[in-house]
């Protein structure tokens, strides 16, 4: 009569898989219900309620006025991202200047822009006229004058915005960048400099192509935002923008609600194409960092080999996900 070997089942109750049980969360199923019927409940209201007024948005969306406010927004927007970045760089690396003055300045500049509202420095930008009604460049102290007149008077209210937003957006710009390059790690900067690199050279070759993984998702952020605060300029008297575009018909229409959800469908749509690039962007510089997908299918797998594995070419690698194991064995060499 044979008896049965008790470590012979013990390890055939091992080898049996576990089978998992996922866990519930019915609160949670209940919570995204209640979200769904809200969401539902919203869209109806807003299909059918009065005030929207459905039909003149539909008729004021492809409106000629509204399409060339569109694109004086846009063009305000990029111009004044442009001089914001340019000013931005400049004054980032003037704060990690050595130069106390420099450094003194820069801060300055930063402490002035970013504690004061926006709409305040675009007032002060619509007054410059008034407050500086003659302007004289010369030698201080001498009768020798090379201009005088009134600078400020003859300026287009465009451009004055895209230099007041460019100048407050310059000061946040400039931390943007300072920590993209203090990102970079110092040897980078030691090793340009072993090369005999200039620092021209060492600065737009090396460090600020690097510093761009960090500085392009906070600047898309604020070409976004730049977007949306040039509602702002009708503290110039500047009233060729889409919101005070949108405004003016909706006064001579006597309907306000319905020209506000045009102009907010404008700035979602121009949002969400900067959005897109903003992403395209940001894969282009991100290009030396691993993909995500291929840091997930490696994540979890070991090498389980011993050192004698290793030398005789058998390989076993361990799924942690899944828990299986796929062994292949070379041919050994002694025919065994």
């Amino acid at each position: 009569m044979a008896s049965s070997n008790p470590t012979n089942a013990s390890e055939q109750q091992s080898t049996e898989p576990i089978v998992a049980v996922p866990l519930r969360h019915p609160w949670r199923n209940v919570f995204a219900g209640v979200l769904v019927v809200l969401f539902a409940l919203f869209v109806y209201d807003t299909a059918t309620r009065e005030a929207f007024n459905w039909p003149i948005v539909g008729q004021y969306l492809f409106d000629s006025r509204i399409g060339q406010a569109v694109g004086v927004t846009l063009a305000m927007t990029i111009l004044s991202m442009i001089l914001a970045v340019i000013m931005g760089l400049i004054f980032a690396v003037m704060r990690l200047s050595d130069n106390p003055v420099l450094k003194g300045v820069a801060w300055l500049y930063l402490w002035l822009f970013r504690g004061t509202p926006v709409y305040v420095q675009l007032v002060f930008w619509g007054l410059l006229s008034t407050i500086y009604k003659s302007v004289s460049i010369g030698i201080p102290f001498t009768d020798i004058t090379f201009y005088q007149g009134d600078l400020f008077s003859g300026i287009d209210l465009f451009w004055l915005a895209v230099v007041g937003l460019a100048c407050n957006e310059a000061a946040y710009m400039a931390e943007i960048v300072r920590g993209g390059i203090l990102s970079v790690d110092k040897g980078q900067d030691e090793a340009a400099k072993a090369l005999g690199m200039s620092w021209n050279d060492t600065m737009f070759r090396i460090i600020v192509p690097q510093s761009m993984r960090v500085i392009i998702p906070p600047t898309g952020n604020e070409l976004i935002s730049m977007l949306k605060t040039t509602s702002l300029v009708t503290a110039l008297g500047y009233t060729l923008d889409l919101y005070m575009r949108q405004r003016e018909i909706a006064t001579a229409l006597y309907e306000p609600v319905p020209l506000l959800i045009v102009a907010s469908i404008w700035y979602l749509a121009v949002t969400s194409l900067l959005m897109v690039g903003q992403h395209y962007i940001e894969s282009y510089f991100g290009r030396g960092v691993a993909p995500e997908k291929e840091q997930k299918s490696t994540k979890g797998k070991h090498d389980n080999r011993t050192a004698e594995e290793m030398m005789t070419g058998a390989i076993t690698v361990q799924d942690a996900n899944n828990s299986a194991e796929m062994n292949s064995a070379a041919p050994k060499g002694d025919g065994a």
